[in-house]
C-alpha cells in the first residue's frame, strides 16, 4: 500500500462503503439504462471490462529500475511520488554483475526503435537455463539480427513515461507471468480459453515450430479468417466468448486494421497500413494476433460490419463479436459499450520491437485510455493493460511451472549449449496432461487502471495471463472453460481493487510525453 490519504471530505468507514454499494446499485439509473446491455449482474462494482492487449515486452524491459529514472537533458523527467513502493526489479548486482553474457543497460528514448528478439517457445526456454536466466544473448538475443546484447536493453520512465505514471495513480503487478512460453498467438489463446491445446482443423500439415502434439506453440493464423495466410490452425473447445454469448452479455474484440480494404476473389483483403518505426509500411491486421478467429463459434471470416452500430456486441449480429477499433468507439459513441471489450492497437501503435516501439505504443495507450475517461461508463469500468509474451526481452525472474511437459520442443531444464538439440524436457508432465503448454513462462508487466484500482499500488500476487479470463468468469459469473484451462489454477487480480473506495476523477496525460496534463483527484 502507498500509504496514500483520502484528501476528500472525511466520511467514516462504514458511510463511505455505504456510499460506494449505493452509488454502485443506482448506476443502472444514472447511466439512462445502459447497464441493460448485458452488464447488470456482476459480483463487483466492475460494469465495463475493457482489455487492452499490446505486444512483446518482458516486465524488466519497461520497469526494471522503477521508479527510478536517470532524467537526463531533454527527456520527459519522471520524480516518484512519495511513499512509492519497490518493485521485484534489477538489483545493482543483477544491473553489474549479471550472470549472462552482458550486462542489462538503459535504452535512451532516442532509441525507442530496437530489433525484434527471438521469442519462440524453445528459445525462451533455453534462455531460461533451468531457472538459472543465464542465456538470454545466446538463444532469445542471438535470433534477432542484430547485437544480441541488445536483448539486454531495458527502458525507464523516461521513454516509457506514460506507463510509468499510470502506475503511480493506479494499480500494477510485479508478478505476473505469460501463461506458456513462446510468442504471440499462445500468449492471445490464453488470454480468452486459458487453452492452447485442441488443434483439429488445418490447410496443411502445421510446422512443427508452430503446433507440437496438437498444441499451438507458435504464430500460425486462424483458420476461421479469410485474411489469413497459408498455414492456418482452428482449435476446437470454448473460449470467454462463448461463456458470455451464453449469458447473453455483450462483448466484442476489436482490432486495428480488421475492416478490410478491397477484397480479391470473393476474400476480404486486410490492406490497411501505416509505417512502422523501422521505416517501411506495416500492415495494421496482424492474423495470428485475433484469438477469436481461431474458433468457429465466434469468427468473423469475411471481416463483415456490424449491420448497425446497436448490434455491436451482440452474438445475433453478422460481425460475431469481432470488429475494427472504429467499431468500439462508435458503440461508446451510441452509449452501447459491450460489456466486455478487447482492444487491439494496428500493428505500428503494438509495441512489438522491429515495426512498432515504446513511443508509438504510447500514443496508443494515452489516447485510448484518456478517451475511455471522458465516457459516462468510465465510473463503473476496468481498463487492464496487458501484453501477449515478452519477445525474448531479458527478465531476471521465473516463475514456478505449474504445467510441465515433454516434447521434442521443450527445453526448459536440459543443458542450454548453442547449436545443441532440446533436450525435450519441461519437467515431468502430470498423467494425462495437455503436451507442449510448459509455463508459467516470462514475465509480463500488468497495470490495472480504474476509479477502484488501488492508488500508487504494486502487486505481489501471482498471475498470469488467464489471470484476466478468470476475472471476467467471476464478475459475470461465469464458470470455467474447462477441459484443463489454466483458468483453473490462474490467481487473482482481486488483489489490485479496493471496493470500498472511489476515486473517478480523470487523469490525462500526454500522448506524445506521457506527463499528466490534468489530474482530477491528486495525492
Amino acid at each position: 500500500m502507498s500509504g496514500r490519504k483520502d484528501r476528500r471530505p472525511y466520511r467514516p468507514a462504514k458511510i463511505r462503503l455505504l456510499f460506494v454499494v449505493f452509488a454502485f446499485l443506482i448506476s443502472g439509473a444514472v447511466l439512462g439504462g445502459e447497464l441493460a446491455a448485458g452488464s447488470s449482474s456482476t459480483t463487483t462494482p466492475i460494469q465495463y471490462f475493457v482489455v487492452i492487449f499490446q505486444e512483446n515486452v518482458s516486465f524488466d524491459h519497461y520497469f526494471a529500475t522503477y521508479p527510478q529514472a536517470l532524467n537526463p537533458p531533454g527527456e520527459p523527467a519522471f520524480h516518484a511520488r512519495p511513499g512509492t513502493p519497490a518493485v521485484n526489479g534489477l538489483t545493482d548486482e543483477l544491473r553489474n554483475h549479471n550472470p549472462n553474457a552482458a550486462n542489462p543497460f538503459r535504452l535512451d528514448r532516442s532509441e525507442a526503435a530496437t530489433c525484434d528478439q527471438d521469442h519462440d517457445y524453445t528459445p525462451e526456454q533455453q534462455a531460461f537455463h533451468a531457472g538459472l536466466m543465464d542465456r538470454f544473448v545466446e538463444f532469445t538475443g542471438a535470433g534477432s539480427g542484430c547485437d544480441a546484447r541488445q536483448v539486454m536493453g531495458w527502458f525507464d520512465g523516461n521513454t516509457v513515461t506514460a506507463l510509468w505514471n499510470y502506475a503511480q495513480r493506479y494499480a500494477m503487478s510485479d508478478n505476473s507471468f505469460c501463461t506458456t512460453f513462446g510468442p504471440s498467438t499462445p500468449g492471445a489463446l490464453n488470454l480468452v480459453s486459458g487453452q492452447t491445446h485442441g488443434v483439429n482443423v488445418f490447410d496443411q500439415p502445421p510446422d512443427p515450430a508452430d503446433v507440437i502434439a496438437d498444441t499451438v506453440i507458435g504464430d500460425p493464423d486462424g483458420f476461421y479468417d479469410q485474411c489469413s495466410a497459408a498455414g492456418t490452425v482452428g482449435l476446437s473447445g470454448r473460449n470467454v466468448g462463448d461463456l458470455l454469448s451464453e449469458r447473453g452479455i455483450a462483448w466484442g474484440w476489436f482490432q486495428g486494421g480488421f475492416r478490410p480494404m478491397s477484397a480479391s476473389g470473393g476474400k476480404p483483403v486486410c490492406g490497411a497500413t501505416h509505417i512502422g518505426s523501422d521505416g517501411k509500411p506495416t500492415r495494421d491486421y496482424v492474423a495470428h494476433h485475433e484469438p477469436f478467429q481461431y474458433y468457429k463459434s465466434t469468427a468473423n471470416p469475411r471481416h463483415l460490419p456490424p449491420t448497425s452500430t446497436a448490434l455491436i456486441g451482440q452474438k445475433a449480429d453478422q460481425a460475431n463479436h469481432q470488429y475494427d477499433l472504429i467499431d468500439f468507439w462508435n458503440a461508446a459513441a451510441s452509449g452501447r459499450l459491450p460489456a466486455v471489450s478487447f482492444l487491439k492497437a494496428p500493428a505500428y501503435q503494438n509495441g512489438h520491437a522491429g515495426y512498432s516501439d515504446p513511443l508509438a505504443e504510447q500514443s496508443f495507450l494515452v489516447k485510448t485510455i484518456n478517451r475511455l475517461q471522458e465516457l459516462p461508463q468510465w465510473k463503473h469500468m476496468a481498463v487492464i493493460v496487458s501484453w501477449d509474451d515478452s519477445d525474448g526481452w531479458y527478465d531476471h525472474a521465473i516463475a514456478p511451472i505449474v504445467s510441465r511437459s515433454n516434447t521434442s520442443m521443450d527445453a526448459l531444464t536440459g543443458p542450454s549449449i548453442p547449436g545443441a538439440k532440446p533436450s525435450g524436457d519441461c519437467g515431468t508432465p502430470a498423467p494425462g496432461a495437455y503436451p507442449g503448454r510448459c509455463g508459467y513462462g516470462p514475465r509480463l508487466p500488468l497495470l490495472v487502471i480504474s476509479p477502484y484500482a488501488k492508488r500508487n499500488f504494486v502487486d505481489h500476487a501471482l498471475t498470469d495471463q488467464s489471470s484476466i479470463l478468470k476475472f471476467i468468469e467471476d464478475n459475470w459469473s461465469l464458470g470455467r472453460i474447462g477441459d484443463q484451462s489454466f483458468d483453473a489454477k490462474a490467481g487473482s487480480l482481486a488483489g489490485m481493487f479496493d471496493f470500498s473506495s472511489f476515486h473517478p476523477g480523470k487523469f490525462i496525460l500526454d500522448p506524445r510525453s506521457g506527463d499528466p496534463v490534468r489530474d482530477e483527484d491528486p495525492d
